[in-house]
């Protein structure tokens, strides 16, 4: 009988050679089916398990705080962002993912740089009048125990790319939008001007705790 490695240019494949191809589409195999789960019942068997091995943290500095923090307001916000290619249908490429950040502002005066020509005391110390700068909002930060994505859709190619990332389906251009929706809520949101209502509040009980019977507030 004739095989092919009898017949005039005919070439048979070494047998390293089918090992390796056969290799190379069971990894393809497991790695899709770990990925996207494409088998049910695998997930166990190709899940992972997560061991936090950090080191301990490392006090790098202490900063003294000359501020207020008079109030803090909390918000929600829902991203919804989509990435389309050109010329491509989103089922082969794009990305659109749905989000929910909540997060906190915090809303302060600054007292470090208050001097005498910001406080003003009568004789008789019976009269305080001060002068202080008006409340800022802090960066908005991000509570991950309440946010979350509800939803992500990739295109094709996407997918097959997230199987070579080290940052697969990554959060951060939605985790920065809901920063800056959640920054600008902020801002009209009448946290300042709660802030520096508190602090007038504040400093009045004290000042009349020393004494004082008239305490003036004003901000600018």
């Amino acid at each position: 009988m004739e095989t092919s490695s009898d017949r005039p240019g005919g070439s048979r494949r070494p047998w390293w050679g089918r090992l390796a191809a056969a290799v190379v589409v069971v990894v393809v195999l497991i790695a899709l089916v770990a990925r996207f789960g494409l088998v049910p019942g695998f997930d166990g068997l190709f899940g992972q398990k997560t061991r936090d091995r950090s080191g301990p943290a490392l006090l790098k500095s202490i900063q003294d705080m000359d501020r207020y923090e008079a109030a803090v307001g909390n918000f929600q916000v829902v991203v919804d962002l989509e990435k389309d290619a050109a010329f491509l249908p989103d089922a082969i490429r794009g990305t659109r993912t749905l989000y929910v950040g909540a997060g906190t502002v915090g809303g302060y005066v600054d007292l470090g740089g208050l001097g005498e020509r910001n406080v003003s005391v009568n004789d008789d110390r019976t009269k305080a009048t001060l002068r202080l700068p008006h409340a800022v909002l802090g960066t908005a930060a991000l509570d991950p125990n309440r946010s979350y994505a509800v939803s992500k859709q990739r295109g094709l190619l996407d997918r097959i790319g997230d199987l070579f990332s080290d940052n697969p389906a990554g959060e951060q251009a939605v985790q920065k939008l809901a920063v800056q929706h959640i920054s600008e809520a902020a801002r009209d949101s009448g946290l300042a001007e709660r802030a520096e209502k508190n602090t007038t509040a504040m400093l009045e009980g004290l000042l009349r705790s020393l004494g004082f019977r008239e305490v003036t507030v004003s901000y600018g």
